[in-house]
């Protein structure tokens, strides 16, 4: 039986308990604390993209921020080579119980008040991370766990948010693919995200928790994300009868397209679930019936309501509104082709009687000037807009509106927008702040951290001592900055053979504490260090004791010879004095 791999000398990883886009999850145990422990590492194959590897160290740090009861705890981070590269792990709690997504696929879907209190309780660990400045960005059911005791924890903070910042598209990253069902309209469309992302992500685990499905699904993610894009879901309560209209509207309101319609923030949706869970009308607009109402005055009407010979009864009336909405639908469809129809009518009377319309040249990768030249030839005015870009060399054409071949009036105005080239900034003052200082003003630069080392200092554990590159230059934004920090330890001067007091001096000028011992020795000369601890060359903390051993002269020892007069031969050893009070011969 092979030996368990252990992480950083203490971390003992177990089975595998989870995958995702950029990592896999073992359950662990920490040897030292000895306790169970959820360690998340970087895959083998992207540990050694340096991108990969910062938005790794970029998720421990923002998951590190957050200490909530709703929100999977980090414990500790750190990187183990593998291969010779060097592979970062987390350390996280590890929490007993299933994820929502475990729990779908066990009860198909959940009670509507059992799925507002779970929805409340990821609300909770929204708005703390909201307010910590933190976007979760992947919201779904297999992030949200339920412990035994009923407890919501959700987790993998930062995972989603390093793929948004590195744009990614739906074809291009995985992470986007495996969760296409729960993406708002402006994920999927590339934008940049705010809180209501989450906002919106929620909505449709919501949804699922109430009917059993997503509000959207398809063949491939890029149909799942159209139609978060340019589709209305279906009222909740059209799946599942036992959703009342409070809840419809809690969840539409949720899920609309354009994020100042949904709610403003985490604890707004949250106050409305618990309006709804106590019988209180919410905030959120009631959903409306398609058909109008009708109201009937006195018996007669309530007769007429009740009739169960009447088509209007609530069985027909769904048949009926279905017949109706489809007749809708193609009348609808046909309005539109109509519409189609007669623009390409108009637009051709134009072409022939009106200005002139033209195909707009393709000038997008060329230099400003020469595009600005080309399409006052075609006809048309020009106004420029400037924008960073890595991709495309200063002064050429990043984009163009109205695009190339498309077919516009002459006289009408083509804007270009122009590359700045990469964008640049300054690497900020580093030296002297702590580590997460350091992490927080590179970040607030636009740059990530890269490799940090340690070095023995006399500063305190942490401290910055120089990056590279070093504060004040000018780098490329996205860059990254390696820094030196200080171990928080400095070498122990070797003061072996020294006398007691140059011992003493240097020990002293270096920062550390002496202590003196003193070991009587016939080998060395008396006064000098004859050993220390902790040795010279070594690490220790700047104010720690050492401890030196001074020689010291041995006593003089007795010898057998006598010491008083020799007594006369044949006689005897001198009488005591006389003690008798009557005297003495």
């Amino acid at each position: 039986m092979s030996e368990p791999r252990v992480l950083g000398g203490r971390y003992e990883l177990g089975n595998v308990v989870g995958r995702g886009g950029m990592a896999e999850v073992h359950h662990g145990r920490d040897i030292r604390l000895e306790r169970d422990v959820a360690v998340k590492t970087l895959r083998t194959d992207l540990a050694r993209d340096p991108t990969f590897q910062a938005r790794f160290r970029r998720e421990a740090q923002s998951a590190a921020q957050l200490n909530h009861p709703a929100v999977v705890a980090v414990y500790d981070t750190g990187e183990e080579m593998v291969d010779s590269t060097a592979t970062p792990y987390i350390v996280m709690e590890y929490v007993e119980g299933q994820t929502l997504r475990d729990v779908l696929q066990d009860t198909q879907r959940l009670m509507p008040d059992r799925a507002l209190e779970i929805t409340a309780g990821v609300l909770k660990a929204l708005s703390y991370s909201h307010r910590m400045g933190i976007i979760h960005r992947d919201i779904k059911p297999a992030n949200v766990m339920l412990t035994g005791s009923g407890e919501i924890k959700v987790m993998d903070f930062g995972i989603a948010r390093s793929v948004s910042d590195a744009q990614a598209t739906m074809t291009q990253t995985a992470q986007v693919i495996g969760t296409a069902q729960y993406l708002s309209p402006e994920q999927a469309r590339g934008e940049k995200v705010d809180a209501r992302s989450d906002l919106y992500s929620t909505g449709c685990v919501l949804y699922e928790l109430l009917t059993g499905s997503p509000p959207f699904s398809g063949d491939s993610p890029v149909s799942v994300a159209y139609q978060h894009v340019r589709e209305d879901p279906t009222p909740p309560s059209h799946l599942n009868p036992d959703v009342p209209p409070s809840v419809d509207a809690i969840v539409l309101k949720a899920l609309a397209k354009n994020p100042d319609n949904r709610y403003a923030n985490a604890d707004d949706m949250r106050a409305d679930l618990e309006r709804a869970l106590g019988g209180l009308p919410v905030h959120a607009t009631p959903v409306l019936d398609n058909d109008p109402t009708e109201y009937l005055g006195g018996a007669a009407g309530a007769t007429a309501l009740m009739d169960p010979s009447d088509d209007r009864q609530p069985g027909h009336r769904r048949k009926k509104k279905s017949r109706r909405a489809l007749l809708f639908t193609l009348l609808a469809f046909g309005l539109v082709i109509a519409l189609i129809l007669g623009l390409a009518a108009w637009g051709a009377m134009q072409d022939d009687e009106g200005p002139r319309r033209v195909a707009v040249p393709d000038v997008v990768g060329d230099a400003v000037g020469a595009a600005t030249t080309e399409l006052k030839q075609a006809g048309f005015n020009v106004e420029t807009e400037e924008k960073f870009s890595k991709k495309v060399a200063e002064g050429n054409v990043i984009s163009q509106a109205p695009d190339a071949k498309k077919r516009a009036t002459k006289g009408s105005t083509v804007t270009l927008t122009v590359s700045k080239g990469e964008k640049q900034v300054n690497v900020p003052p580093l030296v002297g702040k702590t580590r997460r200082q350091a992490v927080t003003a590179l970040e607030g630069a636009g740059l990530d951290v890269g490799q940090v080392s340690k070095t023995a200092s006399g500063k305190r554990k942490g401290t910055v001592l120089s990056s590279d590159p070093a504060s004040g230059e000018q780098v490329s934004a996205g860059s990254t900055v390696n820094l030196v920090v200080s171990s928080g330890t400095i070498e122990v001067p070797d003061v072996v053979g020294e006398s007691e007091g140059q011992a003493k001096a240097e020990l002293t000028q270096g920062g550390f504490r002496v202590r003196t011992v003193y070991q009587t020795t016939s080998e060395t000369e008396a006064g000098e260090v004859i050993a220390q601890s902790p040795e010279g060359g070594t690490q220790s903390a700047k104010g720690s004791q050492v401890t030196i051993t001074v020689a010291e002269e041995p006593e003089d020892e007795p010898t057998d010879e006598p010491t008083g007069e020799p007594t006369p031969s044949g006689g005897s050893s001198p009488s005591s004095p006389c003690t008798n009070p009557l005297g003495c011969d």
